[in-house]
């Protein structure tokens, strides 16, 4: 494993552009993770206030929001997941070594514990979304079902 992480670091030093990309992934991938659950936060505050008003309208308003919210928590997991792999390799010679060389390596492990609980949260959140909008569906009158 030493070896493959120096031949990855090597690969890093030789090439700006391999740097570049994997530290883009890596932002965009803890982009993902707070898209994620801010999303979720997002849709229950959107559900409190649906709440508050408690009409029909205020109902369709909250699952057309849904049917859009759903399609970052979609891109957000995939790139979670996808972006993830790439993080994963490059771990050990991109975020590791610069993390220990200054030795910040507390911050680095409080950073991943944070985003993991971002993450199950904001899956758990939306596996809870989703039983409300089917509870919500199910509401409305039948002639109101149709347009969501």
């Amino acid at each position: 494993m030493n070896d493959f992480n120096m031949y990855l670091t090597h690969l890093l030093q030789q090439s700006a552009s391999l740097g570049v990309a994997v530290m883009m992934n890596n932002y965009f991938h803890d982009v993902a993770t707070a898209m994620l659950a801010a999303s979720a936060f997002c849709l229950f505050a959107i559900d409190k206030a649906r709440d508050a008003i408690n009409t029909d309208a205020a109902t369709q308003f909250f699952l057309k929001t849904y049917r859009i919210m759903v399609k970052f928590f979609h891109f957000a997991l995939c790139w979670i997941l996808v972006g993830g792999v790439p993080r994963t390799i490059f771990f050990a010679s991109f975020e590791w070594n610069h993390f220990a060389d200054k030795q910040q390596v507390p911050a680095l492990a409080v950073k991943h514990i944070l985003m993991a609980v971002l993450v199950i949260w904001g899956v758990f959140a939306w596996r809870k979304l989703k039983r409300k909008v089917a509870q919500l569906q199910e509401s409305l009158p039948p002639e109101m079902r149709a347009e969501n």
